[in-house]
């Protein structure tokens, strides 16, 4: 995935344009997993952008930012925000599994695939995607 700062991006049709080979499945699986620890992804709203908004501002809320030197954590490799990205990824998870029918993904009407940035800074993510099933 492109370089993206602190947010949530729903990434289902990039998702769906980097893999023609969904196409060809009767039924199946597709997972996704982002190969990093301080970034999620998830299964959510996907018509009203003020979710996305909404959710990056309550996890930073759950799980704010050393930024006033509090000493709320000891990692701290990478920056004040390193330490909560890395907790804000195990509270929302690395991977999601959409079922596949018909060659599409079987999603509900307000479902979309999310990428969750938690870091300020740009980062630029590798998810991994697999899939089980059977081919049409």
């Amino acid at each position: 995935m492109s370089s993206r700062a602190r947010g949530s991006y729903l990434i289902t049709d990039s998702v769906v344009s980097q893999l023609p080979e969904l196409k060809e499945y009767r039924v199946g699986i597709l997972h996704l997993f982002v190969q990093h620890t301080s970034c999620g992804l998830s299964m959510n709203e996907n018509w009203d952008s003020d979710v996305r908004a909404d959710m990056s501002d309550a996890l930073d809320r759950l799980v704010p930012s050393d930024t006033n030197g509090r000493g709320l954590y000891r990692h701290s490799a990478e920056g004040d925000d390193d330490m909560p990205a890395h907790i804000k990824s195990a509270l929302v998870g690395s991977s999601v599994s959409i079922p596949i029918s018909d060659g599409k993904l079987a999603t509900g009407t307000w479902q979309g695939i999310w990428l969750l940035e938690f870091r300020t800074a740009k980062h630029s993510r590798k998810i991994v995607a697999t899939i089980q099933g059977e081919k049409a």
